[in-house]
């Protein structure tokens, strides 16, 4: 038998599972050489969370990351998660998008491309496989495994075929949250290699403890790869680990070749890694078979952990689990791979915060039972699609056919932010944060706020603030403050690191002391205080996020149920719409704002 092709995850799956996708480029570097010495048949670096996570959270450039793991990684090929014709987005892109897309990602360094659909419509994978051909890189296809009333192996196989048949070079088993059993996956890879001509791969989270047994099975029943992640961030919502299954393989049929004590050098160096970002630990990473029941992929608990932190809700976590099920029953048993996984995830936070289902509808959950995602894989709960889009018909031809050409006008809005073919697809993918990051990055912001500290600066800046030792319950931070926003900002952001990883912080500033004087500064800037709802015609939002449309202004007469503002909450966009008839008297937001529950955004008298 050949050798077992093994895909190595640290780089991008390992820490999206485990620490939000917050591993920031030069703690990847200095390992690299060692990464490219072992022998992996491909090296997962890139796609998936971590080109949002890079402009949204690390101020870095993606591109310039593929770039340099490029230049690194010589010798081992460069492998991409790509969500078919959503790249790397929450929506569908024209054509022309995607094909720029995967040509600018091979230039950059990509040499497979993994490709899936969140819906298992094989019609939205085929200008990605197309383009990937054209571009003589190696196209995966990836089924999207799952268990529902309609899935079965028979569908997944014909679905394998498909793929084949578009010019797939290999077909991976993608068990996004960990839902394959030992003798289950023996059965599919069984299936799909008697019906394929292309070597099968696998690829399964390790949340129920079962995937490293599923990998043995896969390897006797055929499979010709496996991806793992290396010990450090390995298991729970990760991967099974690597140094494990080559010492399980070694001297058997299925023998890896790789290096043992090499592997366990790079895991004593990931080691110390994870340590510096232990704040984005989640407390769901662990063994747990409640994923059979509630199917919520590795990436997604971590996220899911993170966002209700955030909203001061975590101990609703068991009742947001319970309700994911439900609401991908209603939605037609979608598999629960982004982007549904963040439709089904937040429509259940939603239905669970405000205290009664469909209450309050995603945007992503209304386009989703419109057709434009693709085809539901089973029957759609009629009442949900009622409340949701009352008698609007469900398009049924391929959702991106709808779509015109769109990379032409995406170079005009973004103008001459763009530097490069890439700074365009950057914008394309993400326009708010992408906007906002090409802008800091040509006001040379993100230098100075993000990734160098300002050293010998902080006395050119009069009110700059400092650095601290702080102990919280117990534990010791070092905190160091190294750049602030406008200071006529009403809300404005402080950059910081906190254990030496960057972050940011919107802060209300009252007043500052000027270091120069050590005297206390009124803050300039306006306060702006929301008073609380208490009437019908008291417009609020369910939880917090951001204004992202203000869709009415003072004096407009808008009938009840009218959209009067957009949000986005975990990623998730909502109308909010209007409690009653008349006229809007006060106008309390305006796009970019942060929002908290129960606070007045609007008045509609």
């Amino acid at each position: 038998m050949a050798k077992i092709r093994v895909t190595e995850t640290v780089l991008r799956d390992g820490h999206q599972s485990l620490i939000a996708t917050r591993m920031r480029t030069d703690d990847m570097l200095p390992i690299c050489k060692s990464l490219d010495d072992i022998g992996f048949w491909s090296l997962e670096v890139w796609g998936g969370a971590t080109f949002d996570s890079c402009i949204r959270f690390l101020k870095e450039d993606p591109w310039e990351r593929l770039q340099q793991l490029k230049t690194a990684l010589p010798n081992t090929p460069l492998q991409m998660l790509l969500r078919g014709q959503n790249l790397l987005g929450y929506r569908h892109y024209s054509d022309d998008v995607v094909k720029e897309f995967v040509k600018l990602s091979a230039l950059n360094g990509i040499d497979v491309f993994r490709i899936f659909d969140a819906m298992n419509d094989t019609r939205n994978l085929e200008s990605s496989i197309k383009a990937v051909k054209k571009n003589n890189k190696h196209a995966q296809g990836a089924v999207s495994y799952t268990t529902s009333p309609v899935h079965n192996n028979k569908l997944f196989v014909k679905m394998a075929k498909q793929m084949q048949q578009m010019g797939c070079d290999s077909i991976v088993i993608k068990d996004m949250a960990g839902l394959l059993t030992p003798y289950n996956t023996s059965e599919l890879v069984k299936a799909l290699v008697d019906s394929l001509d292309v070597p099968v791969h696998l690829h399964s989270h390790a949340t129920a403890g079962l995937a490293s047994m599923c990998q043995l099975k896969a390897l006797e029943a055929g499979c010709s790869g496996i991806d793992t992640a290396i010990s450090s961030f390995a298991e729970g919502t990760s991967h099974p680990t690597t140094e494990s299954m080559v010492a399980t393989l070694t001297n058997t049929p299925y023998d890896t070749t790789l290096n043992l004590k090499k592997l366990q050098d790079i895991g004593a160096y990931f080691y110390q890694v994870r340590k510096k970002y232990h704040q984005f630990e989640s407390e769901f990473t662990g063994l747990d078979t409640r994923v059979q029941v509630n199917q919520v992929p590795g990436g997604m608990i971590s996220n899911l952990s993170n966002q209700l932190k955030e909203q001061g809700e975590l101990t609703r976590m068991n009742d947001v689990l319970d309700e994911i099920p439900k609401v991908r029953s209603d939605l037609g048993y979608p598999p629960l791979v982004t982007p549904t996984s963040q439709i089904v995830g937040t429509q259940a936070v939603l239905n669970v915060l405000t205290g009664e289902r469909y209450k309050t509808i995603t945007n992503e959950v209304k386009l989703y039972l419109q057709g434009k995602y693709g085809k539901a894989p089973g029957n759609i709960n009629k009442k949900t699609k009622q409340l949701a889009i009352g008698n609007e018909e469900t398009i049924e031809c391929r959702p991106a056919d709808l779509l015109k050409p769109e990379l032409s006008r995406l170079k005009s809005e973004i103008g001459g932010l763009a530097k490069t073919k890439e700074d365009v697809i950057t914008y394309a993918m993400f326009p708010d944060i992408g906007k906002e990051f090409l802008e800091q990055r040509s006001s040379g912001t993100l230098v100075a706020e993000y990734l160098e500290p300002i050293g010998e600066n902080e006395a050119s800046c009069p009110n700059a603030p400092t650095e601290f030792l702080i102990t919280l319950h117990g534990e010791e931070y070092h905190i160091k403050v190294t750049g602030t926003g406008h200071p006529n900002q009403e809300r404005r952001p402080f950059y910081m690191t906190l254990d030496g990883v960057p972050e940011e912080l919107q802060v209300e500033i009252l007043s500052e002391i000027d270091l120069s004087s050590q005297t206390t500064i009124p803050h300039s800037g306006k306060r702006s205080k929301r008073p609380k709802a208490s009437q019908p015609g008291h417009v609020t939002t369910s939880m917090p996020g951001v204004i992202i449309d203000v869709l009415v202004k003072e004096e407009d007469i808008v009938e009840a149920g009218t959209p009067v503002i957009i949000t986005e909450a975990m990623k998730m966009e909502t109308e909010i719409q209007a409690p009653i008839s008349g006229k809007v008297t006060e106008v309390y937001v305006s796009k970019g704002d942060t929002v908290n529950p129960d606070e007045i955004l609007i008045t509609i008298e």
